[in-house]
């Protein structure tokens, strides 16, 4: 007879499971890395399609062969390097000891931020390069460019990316890059592994059925059928953490390790299916193709990072992608 198997009905994963603070989701840790340059790029999901690619790698079982593999299209327009931020090392981790703006920035940008009024951006490199030798990291305050997607937005979202490289090194693409727009093939690669971040589709208040899968009470239950069996013992009189309770499904951030980079691409139309993506329109200039599903609804940001646990390998030349109308005809 066949052993009983029965896994714990609704998964502890990811508690608490509260909304996301913000649509741009936050980048907590990054990887190290000796090349001076940022670690990560921002762009939008526009949509999926597939493409037909030759399987380069050797332990494969389909290596040699022609595959079918589902894509995600990233609208991923150039990244412009509006600030940096120097930090030092403090008793409870890093501060914040400089803190410098391009003198040039875009009209949009004050519609999310309020940057200083008086700019000196030669003073501020000038004052970055006198305390180098204080300092422990430097990091780059960049963003989107929306008004060079199908977005109706124009308000750009900015973040704050890390860079990899030696301190002098990082000073020195500071110096020369600020103010500057930087495209994703400077930074990424294709046949390459990256970490996608980003918030994934809202769903609203929702039961303890969708919310962790706990199965259905018996058809002649007397008090409902989508509910616990039981709410836990009369003593301790309190709820404990591990019950499935109703609450916030969906709207998490998420990231998902070693997507990957299938390519890289300047002219959108490359991918653009008849009649644009879905509820996004049409890729106007650059874009990242990534292998498979990533988190999030249409239109959202998504942060492309290095990987922080490389594992496994990519390796696909792609013979044709697929611009077939998504509109179901």
């Amino acid at each position: 007879m066949a052993g009983i198997h029965k896994p714990r009905r609704g998964s502890l994963a990811y508690k608490p499971r509260k909304r996301a603070k913000k649509e741009t989701p936050r980048q907590r840790s990054w990887p190290d890395s000796d090349e001076a340059k940022p670690l990560g790029f921002v762009g939008y999901k526009a949509g999926m399609t597939h493409v037909i690619a030759k399987d380069n790698r050797k332990n494969s079982p389909t290596s040699g062969l022609e595959i079918f593999v589902p894509v995600t299209v990233i609208d991923a327009p150039p990244m412009v390097i509006a600030g940096f931020r120097a930090y030092t090392n403090g008793y409870g981790g890093k501060r914040t000891s400089i803190e410098g703006w391009a003198k040039e920035l875009s009209k949009d940008l004050k519609r999310r931020t309020k940057p200083p009024k008086e700019r000196d951006q030669d003073r501020d490199i000038k004052n970055l390069e006198e305390n180098l030798d204080n300092i422990s990291d430097i990091r780059l305050l960049v963003h989107t460019q929306p008004r060079l997607t199908s977005l109706s937005k124009k308000v750009p979202d900015i973040v704050e990316v890390a860079m990899g490289g030696e301190i002098r090194e990082r000073f020195e693409f500071v110096k020369e890059h600020l103010g500057r727009g930087i495209k994703a093939d400077e930074i990424l690669q294709e046949n390459s592994l990256a970490d996608v971040t980003s918030v994934t589709k809202g769903k609203g208040f929702q039961g303890i059925i969708k919310r962790y899968g706990v199965r259905k009470q018996q058809r002649k239950a007397s008090k409902g059928r989508r509910h616990m069996g039981s709410g836990g013992a009369w003593k301790p009189s309190y709820k404990l953490w591990s019950e499935p309770l109703p609450g916030q499904l969906g709207y998490h951030t998420r990231t998902e390790f070693n997507k990957g980079i299938i390519k890289l691409g300047d002219d959108g139309r490359e991918v653009t299916p008849r009649g644009g993506f879905l509820r996004y329109g049409n890729v106007r200039g650059s874009y990242i193709l990534v292998k498979g599903s990533i988190p999030g609804p249409v239109k959202r940001v998504i942060r492309i990072n290095n990987p922080r646990r490389p594992a496994g390998e990519i390796n696909l030349e792609i013979k044709s992608i697929n611009t077939g109308s998504k509109q179901g005809v």
